[in-house]
């Protein structure tokens, strides 16, 4: 099993060696200029060439390149133009929001959805499936910021359940954490828990009829035990790849929703971001998120073995 984790992490080195160049490339080819944008509207042409030379963009691209990489590699991921902070200080006093959100997005995407994906495989045809599957087709189809609003208006503004905007560190408190927390939390699930709620059940209904399952209850096994330790077992491996798969809309839906709800984290940093032109935070956000993504991935690779042993062949 060594060797195949090992593989599957050097394959995400050349991947990750591609996205460092597509996304340098797709920033120092804009036509915009890093230079006059810090040197403002007023600057004559001269400030702005000594803003080019201390920046090294009067440098051939592949200097450029050689260079921006090694500071990566080293963690300098350089000054940023609009907060003129350090990227990587800027980073992490924005990480806990954005991990905070999504691991509490994914516990309860994978709470919900498992268990409801299995129970309309269960009673396939029932009043319980056709709900799932209306949820799914109504959950998936709103865009991330349209449910946002509407739980706001819901919860928040009718019901006064939650409050509309912020963030309180986990230092803070557990409590108020949580309750700050919980409804960007559900914003994000409810659009996961729609697709992965209707890959569980197609998973489940596959499995359902194979002859170990008519087997297990033929034993006496009780009906929980079949669904959870023979057919969700037996159909995990498809429902382990859509989660993955939506982790690439997670990273989307964390940038929307953090604007929704004004939660400090990197997803709003993305947007403050772009709207400033701010290049180096744009690049090692993005590559950030990248890395993030391929390690996700490796690890719902390395989740396969334990279900199918026969994939680490």
């Amino acid at each position: 099993m060594s060797a195949y984790i090992l593989r599957r992490l050097l394959a995400a080195i050349p991947v990750m060696a591609i996205v460092a160049v597509l996304v340098f490339l797709m920033l120092r080819l804009t036509p915009s200029d890093p230079a006059a944008i810090i040197a403002g509207d007023f600057a004559n042409d001269q400030q702005i060439a000594e803003i080019r030379s201390k920046l090294g963009l009067d440098q051939p691209i592949l200097t450029q390149f050689l260079i921006w990489i090694g500071n990566m590699l080293q963690g300098d991921f350089g000054e940023s133009f609009f907060y003129k902070k350090q990227v990587a200080q800027l980073i992490v006093e924005r990480l806990e929001p954005t991990i905070s959100l999504s691991l509490l997005a994914i516990v309860l995407t994978v709470s919900i959805a498992v268990p409801l994906g299995t129970l309309a495989a269960y009673k396939q045809g029932s009043w319980i499936d056709r709900f799932v599957m209306g949820f799914s087709v109504i959950g998936f189809s709103l865009p991330v910021f349209v449910v946002g609003y509407l739980l706001i208006y819901l919860l928040a503004v009718k019901l006064d359940w939650f409050p509309v905007q912020g963030y309180q560190y986990l230092a803070d408190g557990f409590g108020g954490w949580l309750h700050r927390l919980i409804l960007p939390a559900l914003t994000l699930a409810i659009v996961f828990v729609a697709l992965i709620a209707r890959m569980t059940r197609t998973s489940v209904l596959e499995v359902l009829h194979e002859d170990y399952i008519r087997t297990a209850r033929a034993k006496g096994q009780s009906e929980l035990k079949v669904l959870v330790r023979h057919a969700l077992a037996n159909a995990a491996v498809p429902i382990l790849t859509v989660i993955g798969l939506t982790f690439a809309t997670l990273i989307g839906g964390v940038v929307v929703t953090e604007s929704v709800y004004t939660l400090p984290g990197l997803g709003l940093l993305t947007v403050d971001a772009v709207l400033a032109r701010d290049y180096p935070t744009i690049q090692a956000v993005i590559l950030l998120f990248s890395l993030a993504y391929v390690l996700v991935n490796l690890l719902v690779d390395v989740a396969y073995t334990l279900f199918d042993p026969r994939i680490r062949y």
